[in-house]
């Protein structure tokens, strides 16, 4: 269950030195292969989408400096002045994107809303990352919203919208750039009917969603040069294109022509923005993929490279259209100079196919931190890559992803419509991460409400202008990303509503400790050798599958631990950091408390070493608490409660345990000494039948030292002998209804909705990777 060790490198310091620069370079290169295949292949389409419809009524060279113009403004003040000065100042311990956003808020803020949260979790060293918040605690603003739960679940709508429209941007992205660039072989006077390139862009699109399982990673060293050739590509023909046609378009960077192009246009100007805003399309990508690069290294890579490249290219290109007023039907491929045609129309292929790429591999994150904050069903998550930390591929999801994108692709067959989604979809995520930034700036930044308003009206005013554009063309196609989302967001706002019930469920029906208590050591049941790590949502107290189990069958493992494995709203959760462990009650009962803390972009990785870092981490546990007076009190009734923070890196230099270990082909040994014939045969037949794993079978004994304390001795020797004997896994096996009195909406929500997602997603035990021969499942139904 334990992530590999170390936190990914993208902490640079803070003086600019040679080697930080060189290392800053570095990144920079690689990002053009990862962030931004996906911008710098918009123009490919972004004149043939703006000039659809009535726009062609006002269609000559006047109109086309306009048009020319607003797009170089458009990228000047969203991509270069919003994302690369500001946006990506605003990282959380160097994560980007809408859920970093919102967890800087959720820790400045109680905007939280995740369950089981502790004080602990605020001593975490990621937690503490940027200004302190107690500048702030008396803000009105701050009182008023904390107060309020519907506004907090209100902001937490918002950020799920904004993560369904990243979704949509993962279905229409590959759809809109492979079918856009295939569509260049119309441009050789080839008849080609729509048919054929719908079936080749399918092609290629289910070659790219078949290739995700190999990772990212395996090709990730060939995009980077693909998208700088295809930049050098679109820059050289962009500048001469200006050159030959039309070098005085270079006037038309005045935003005069801008305001010459509405009063001409009017009313179809305005709708025509729905095509314009496709320049700035995978801009949101810097932010949300700054976790594997540096700020400095996006800034670099686009300040002087990527924005000079589309700069000259669009401005080729309206060069090229002022003279050439009969190809805006497929303007990039006509303004190709001949002799270079085909090695472009290739480059081009490959750039969208690099460009989708990003864009699948940040849907996969998206939806792996929908599920960190409890608010999608449990998916396979499979790590990629040992070197890229983070990249990740679901299998569910990407079938699909490519279901749906060939669906948008056969359905629509025309690019300006895919386009009018697209746009709705990218502008609708920079609407949502401007309302979060101005957040960000009052509460975790502690500036003035008044520099965030500011900040606030200058992008939004300029983003509604264009959404309210969009919003014109949801007729066209642009029903399709709101279509996705809704469905998304429904199937997020059930699991979040179920899971939110079944937990205060737990919460409300825990096991009374004063009644354990009473009961004794022996908690009036047999005690069988071995430990029985039961497995509940709660961070204290006991959880009624305990109860419910021990009246059914009076017997229970000599060792009792309670495993809580939860999402805390950070990105990271250092292994050093990982494990708290605690009793629940005094050290006679022998029941302990462990919580496994993970991060919103952590990855649980299945290493066969839980078991044995559980073990380490409660000796080290029960020998500090017989030196450290703060974890002996005899008030047994604080108990529960009382953890401490676990180290998993210096477990193995510990010398209380003497630690042998051997690689061992077979499966898990989770009845070696078992005198039961029956249980042996059982045993004996799973291992024929089970496929053969190399495993690390490690053995615990506990040095001769006449020092220690002798009911620490006995309790360690306990702990040993139990490990010796096996180690079972309890779950609950739960089934959710809701209760007779409970409205129409709530049973159609629970009943129906969390009934179906709870039956098609995995189970909790496949997700937390718990052996199967040793798991036991609890029947458990639950009246919410």
């Amino acid at each position: 269950m334990e992530m590999e060790s170390g936190l990914p490198a993208n902490r640079s310091p803070s003086p600019m030195s040679w080697v930080n620069l060189s290392r800053n370079l570095i990144l920079a290169y690689q990002s053009f292969g990862v962030v931004y295949g996906d911008l710098s292949t918009s123009p490919l389409y972004v004149f043939t989408s703006a000039f659809e419809g009535k726009l062609l009524k006002h269609y000559d060279e006047e109109t086309i400096l306009g048009t020319f113009s607003l797009i170089f403004w458009t990228l000047t003040f969203i991509p270069l002045l919003k994302y690369v000065l500001i946006l990506l100042a605003a990282d959380d311990n160097g994560e980007g994107g809408t859920f970093a956003l919102y967890s800087l808020l959720c820790r400045h803020a109680k905007f939280n809303l995740l369950p089981n949260q502790q004080a602990a979790d605020e001593e975490l060293s990621s937690y503490k990352y940027g200004p302190s918040s107690q500048a702030v605690n008396s803000s009105p603003l701050k009182r008023f919203l904390e107060r309020h739960k519907r506004l907090r679940t209100a902001l937490l709508v918002v950020v799920l919208f904004g993560a369904c429209m990243v979704i949509g941007d993962g279905v229409l992205t590959p759809a809109i750039s492979v079918l856009s660039s295939v569509s260049g072989i119309r441009a050789t006077g080839k008849k080609i009917t729509d048919g054929v390139l719908v079936l080749l862009a399918c092609v290629i699109l289910v070659g790219l969603f078949a290739l995700q399982h190999f990772g990212t990673h395996k090709v990730a060293f060939m995009f980077a040069p693909i998208v700088i050739v295809w930049l050098i590509s679109i820059f050289s023909i962009g500048l001469y294109n200006t050159i030959y046609w039309n070098p005085k378009i270079v006037r038309a960077l005045s935003p005069h022509y801008i305001f010459k192009f509405f009063i001409k246009t009017g009313r179809e100007g305005w709708i025509s923005l729905g095509g314009i805003l496709l320049c700035i399309t995978g801009t949101e990508a810097m932010f949300a993929d700054l976790g594997h690069f540096t700020a400095t290294s996006i800034r670099l890579a686009f300040a002087f490279v990527i924005y000079p490249c589309l700069v000259i290219q669009y401005m080729g290109q309206a060069a090229f259209l002022s003279k050439n007023l009969n190809s805006i039907h497929n303007s990039f491929y006509d303004s190709i100079p001949g002799p270079v045609y085909w090695p472009v129309f290739v480059i081009a292929t490959l750039a969208s196919i690099v460009g989708s790429q990003a864009v699948i591999t940040a849907t996969f994150s998206i939806i792996k931190q929908c599920h960190a904050l409890g608010c999608f069903p449990r998916v396979k998550v499979v790590h990629t890559s040992k070197h890229i930390y983070g990249q990740i591929y679901i299998p569910e999801i990407n079938w699909i992803l490519m279901i749906l994108t060939l669906a948008i692709t056969i359905g629509f067959q025309d690019t300006t419509l895919i386009g009018n989604a697209y746009g709705l979809a990218c502008i609708t995520v920079m609407f949502v991460t401007t309302f979060l930034m101005a957040l960000v700036i009052i509460f975790v930044w502690q500036k003035s409400v008044l520099l965030a308003a500011i900040f606030l009206l200058f992008f939004w005013v300029i983003e509604a202008v264009y959404l309210s554009a969009a919003f014109t063309k949801v007729p066209q196609g642009g029903w399709a990303p709101l279509a996705l989302s809704f469905i998304f967001m429904v199937v997020m706002y059930v699991w979040h509503y179920g899971t939110r019930r079944k937990y205060n469920f737990d919460l409300h029906n825990k096991v009374s400790l004063k009644w354990l208590l009473g009961l004794g050591p022996s908690l009036g049941i047999v005690r069988v050798p071995g430990i029985g790590l039961i497995y509940s949502e709660l961070a204290t107290g006991v959880p009624a599958i305990f109860s419910h189990f021990v009246t059914n069958l009076p017997a229970f493992h000599k060792v009792l631990v309670f495993v809580c494995v939860k999402s805390v709203p950070v990105p990271y959760v250092s292994p050093e950091e990982r494990f708290l462990v605690g009793r629940v009650c005094p050290g006679p009962y022998r029941m302990y408390r462990c919580i496994v803390r993970y991060g919103y972009k952590d990855i649980q990785r299945d290493d066969n070493d839980f078991e044995n870092q559980l073990i380490q981490s409660l000796v080290q546990f029960i020998q500090m608490e017989a030196v450290e007076p703060q974890f002996s009190s005899p008030e047994s009734s604080s108990l529960d409660g009382r953890m401490a923070v676990i180290s998993t890196r210096s477990l193995e230099s510990t010398s209380t345990l003497i630690v042998s270990q051997h690689e061992d082909v077979g499966v898990d040994d989770s009845i070696p000494s078992s005198k039961s014939i029956t249980l042996r045969n059982l045993q004996s037949f799973f291992e024929d039948d089970a496929t053969q794993t190399r495993r690390r079978q490690v053995r615990f004994q506990l040095p001769n030292n006449p020092g220690m304390d002798p009911a620490v001795k006995e309790e360690l020797l306990d702990l040993i002998q139990a490990k010796e004997a096996g180690v079972a896994y309890i779950m609950g096996h739960s089934y959710v209804k809701a209760r007779k009195s409970s409205s129409f909406l709530n049973k159609l929500a629970i009943d129906v909705g969390y009934s179906f997602l709870r039956k098609n997603c995995r189970g909790p035990a496949v997700a937390l990777n718990i052996p199967h021969i040793s798991l036991i499942e609890v029947g458990m139904i639950y009246h919410v």
